[in-house]
């Protein structure tokens, strides 16, 4: 294990190290990777308590129930699913050889191979998480892993720190700390793979390092995840599903409801739904402990400037429950934006905390022509019971993921792929798709003892029949 604070040659060690163990032995039996696997989980079982405290800590007020559910229960059920299947993920997957081949007794194969050290920068948000959950796929994939926690959740970084320390080999999986100048100085090294959770701008400069050194990359970058409420949407069924996925973490989630869209005629309706749902989960927000702290001064600051562009604007907003913003508390109450300019910075940016915009639209395809206008979302939700309206949603759209009359729950599908397109990420993990994501598929063919190439003619010197014999293939 290794921590550090400053970029040095004991990051580009810690990396030749692994490489070094990766060139001696290119791959590892299911039951070392199985071995790998249950360390970790070991690591995270003892070491719960801890964690969700560092966490709270970090957030200034996250329920300590939550940090349970996400970060730990989250981590542990990849964790396991990768053990307990990595030996059917990793069976060689027989092809089919091409005449005549086929015939002779020749074989081909797909062989998953580990690509060797995989570089995983997490992010504040979820911050045991967005480490462990792609670990999974990268340790069921046979390779070894640095990890780099955000430097926001600093605590918590460091309480992973130790205990890697305590529990993991440094030469299977790391845990580097620091700033941006450490994630700098890691994502401008030869990792064999890089992961990376975050937002756009920092996105692009993991991208662009990793570059130079042709090393492939796994990004996840959320985005303005818009919801569309249909005409046969049940409104109060609805409202309270938004609700509930918009009071998880404080609105901090890459795949949270960003923006909404409603029928014209149902937003007074829509608003007094949303008023009462959310209202019913948090009667106050300052103060209350099952409220989740915006993570620091600065975002909260971010988020209550694009309220008040908004406001000043013109756009109405509405806040729940109707208190007055602490000075001294991070808890926000939910603010709704109502119809705010398209240049407002509410419109444009991602919001990630406690607030959304809500759009009135009278027509459908008014609303999938503004959603594809504008950068892929990571994820996009429809409610409604129309069946032919869900068809054209999913079909006239493109989002990372989809989830229909719910909010949030296909990106916790351990058995599908999660991840991003276009501008909210490339590459995905999950499951057995994480298992692919991190193997190199090789393609084995094993020839057969006999060569029919000279006796029918194929072979030089050619007969005068051989073009012809070629040209008689070339068929529609």
């Amino acid at each position: 294990m290794t921590t550090s604070t400053s970029a040095g040659p004991a990051v580009s060690e810690l990396l030749g190290n692994q490489q070094q163990k990766n060139r001696a032995r290119r791959t590892s039996s299911a039951a070392e990777r199985r071995a790998r696997i249950q360390r970790v989980i070991d690591m995270l079982v003892a070491r719960c308590d801890v964690i969700v405290d560092a966490i709270d800590s970090d957030f200034g007020g996250r329920h300590p129930g939550y940090s349970t559910v996400n970060d730990v229960l989250g981590s542990l059920t990849a964790l396991k699913d990768a053990r307990d299947h990595l030996e059917e993920w990793m069976r060689p997957e027989q092809r089919s050889v091409f005449s005549p081949y086929d015939q002779l007794g020749a074989t081909a194969s797909v062989q998953y191979q580990p690509k060797g050290s995989v570089l995983i920068l997490g992010t504040w948000n979820a911050p045991v998480y967005t480490l462990l959950s792609p670990l999974a796929g990268v340790l069921a994939a046979g390779n070894r892993a640095v990890l780099k926690p955000s430097e926001i959740a600093s605590r918590t970084a460091q309480v992973l720190a130790d205990a890697a320390a305590e529990f993991l080999d440094p030469a299977d999986v790391a845990v580097v700390t620091g700033g941006p100048d450490i994630a700098q100085a890691l994502t401008s090294l030869p990792f064999d793979h890089i992961v990376f959770t975050g937002g756009q701008a920092a996105g692009r400069s993991v991208l662009a390092n990793a570059a130079r050194n042709l090393v492939p990359v796994t990004l996840e970058l959320g985005g303005k995840s818009p919801v569309i409420v249909g005409r046969s949407a049940d409104l109060a069924t609805a409202a309270f599903r938004i609700a509930v996925g918009k009071a998880t973490n404080g609105g901090q989630l890459c795949v949270n409801a960003d923006t909404l869209y409603v029928p014209a005629e149902s937003l007074d309706t829509f608003v007094a739904e949303i008023r009462e749902a959310y209202g019913e989960l948090f009667p106050t927000a300052a103060g209350n402990p099952d409220v989740t702290a915006v993570v620091d001064d600065r975002h909260a600051a971010r988020i209550d400037d694009y309220i008040r562009e908004a406001a000043e604007s013109g756009a109405r907003v509405e806040t729940i429950p109707d208190e007055p913003i602490s000075a001294s508390d991070r808890r926000r109450p939910l603010r709704l934006v109502v119809d705010p300019p398209l240049s407002a910075a509410i419109s444009q940016e991602e919001i990630f905390g406690p607030a959304m915009v809500l759009r009135t639209y009278d027509v459908l395809g008014q609303v999938l022509d503004e959603i594809n206008s504008g950068p892929k979302p990571l994820a996009l939700y429809y409610f409604g019971q129309d069946p032919e309206e869900q068809r054209i949603v999913v079909e006239s759209t493109t989002s990372g993921g989809v989830t229909i009359n719910e909010v949030l729950m296909h990106a916790g599908l351990l058995d599908a792929p999660f991840g991003g397109v276009g501008a909210s990420g490339m590459g995905h993990y999950n499951g057995r798709e994480g298992f692919l994501e991190f193997s190199h598929a090789r393609t084995v063919f094993v020839a057969s003892e006999q060569d029919p190439r000279r006796e029918w003619g194929m072979l030089p010197p050619h007969a005068d029949g051989y073009r012809a014999a070629m040209v008689a293939q070339v068929t529609a």
